[in-house]
């Protein structure tokens, strides 16, 4: 994405990083502070046990109990991520972080990259479209702390996926027509007709999945459409100018996935003054090449 951006995003990432270690630092000055120095160090006789020096006054034992709290606290506190391969070239991801109740997380795979929110517990599940055959999926914590998993999905070889990303207030729509299909008929697939059947069968045709939780700080969301396994399809990707969009420059990712090969590329589209909201942008023939044109 622009640079401008991810400086801006590294620097407020770095800033919490640094409160948090100078907090971090005040917390052990303080407590080298206040906890007891021992007088003296005597040397026991040699039929003693294991131990061959007795620390006085006892008090000082506090600094070991405080260790062991320590990790205690870090081993009833594992991360653990599982991925299954499902059908459709789906990823099955299911996240455990008992010491990460209530978060922001950030998933990538394969290029893309959404946010999500554990839940009390430190729980999160959601399926992922696979974007590579040996699938590799990071969750990342706003402490700075990740988990890493890896799944094998070999039908994501037969298809072809097409993602737009974006962040925060930045908005991207796809809208694709499945062979020769009009504005609003089933053959149109978007975020109202996603193509999946209301009987929860697998879908025949075309599909959208869309990703990312909007409702935590700085989101990163994300819109897949899967090609249909036979037929044609072309891909729009839409802006609505509103009060939040118009009159700056929209930043995204386009990130196509072809048998299972991974390749991503900016989009960058400047928008109308806000003189006259509601009116839509729409990059045509984005696969593969991008055209701007106004509807």
């Amino acid at each position: 994405m622009n640079l401008q951006r991810r400086l801006a995003l590294a620097i407020s990432l770095l800033a919490v990083g640094l409160g948090t270690g100078h907090f971090v630092q005040s917390r052990a000055a303080e407590r080298a502070e206040t906890t007891p120095k021992p007088e003296k160090i005597e040397q026991l006789s040699a039929g003693t046990d294991a131990a061959t020096l007795k620390i006085d006054p006892p008090a000082a034992t506090g600094a070991v109990l405080a260790t062991a709290e320590a990790v205690t606290e870090e081993k009833s506190c594992p991360l653990q991520l599982d991925l299954l391969a499902k059908s459709q070239a789906m990823i099955g991801l299911s996240l455990s972080a008992p010491c990460h109740g209530d978060q922001r997380v950030v998933i990538k795979h394969g290029g893309l990259a959404i946010t999500g929110r554990t839940t009390l517990d430190g729980k999160l599940t959601l399926d992922l479209p696979a974007m590579e055959e040996q699938a590799r999926v990071t969750v990342n914590f706003i402490d700075g702390s990740d988990v890493l998993g890896r799944v094998e999905v070999p039908e994501v070889k037969e298809l072809h996926r097409f993602a737009v990303q974006w962040m925060d207030n930045d908005r991207f729509d796809l809208q694709a027509y499945e062979d020769g299909a009009d504005f609003g008929t089933p053959g149109n697939i978007n975020i109202a007709n996603t193509g999946f059947p209301a009987d929860g069968t697998a879908p025949k045709g075309g599909y959208l999945t869309v990703l990312g939780d909007s409702s935590v700080s700085l989101p990163m969301q994300a819109q897949i459409y899967t090609f249909p396994p036979q037929g044609e399809a072309e891909v729009m990707v839409e802006a609505v100018v509103t009060p939040s969009t118009c009159g700056r420059e929209m930043l995204g990712e386009a990130v196509s996935s072809v048998g299972g090969k991974v390749s991503v590329s900016d989009v960058t589209l400047a928008m109308p003054d806000c003189s006259v909201p509601g009116g839509v942008l729409v990059l045509k023939n984005i696969v593969p090449d991008m055209e701007v044109a106004v509807r």
